[in-house]
């Protein structure tokens, strides 16, 4: 029986814009068959909204909290839920 989907939510704070970060993040995201997007905010911090099965997504959550990002994560808040809409492919926003 396979696991069901999850929706992870994370905000990443940091140096983590204008480093390829965002670029990272969707390959890592499409390496592990995961769709969503990683979006640039205001206030510095990058969002990341990924869908899939729980342990990818959670694999993806330890990646971003990982030392091997691009820039420098200081904190990464995650949130999770269900899924909801479906979402094609991986995006930088």
């Amino acid at each position: 029986m396979s696991e069901p989907d999850a929706r992870l939510t994370a905000w990443v704070h940091g140096r983590v814009q204008g480093v390829g970060f965002r670029w990272w993040t969707r390959s890592r995201a499409l390496e592990l068959g995961l769709t969503g997007y990683a979006a640039n905010r205001p206030d510095g911090r990058v969002q990341v909204v990924a869908q899939g099965p729980r342990d990818d997504c959670q694999r993806l959550l330890d990646l971003l909290q990982g030392d091997t990002t691009p820039g420098r994560v200081d904190t990464v808040v995650a949130d999770w839920s269900q899924t909801r809409e479906p979402i094609s492919g991986f995006s930088e926003r």
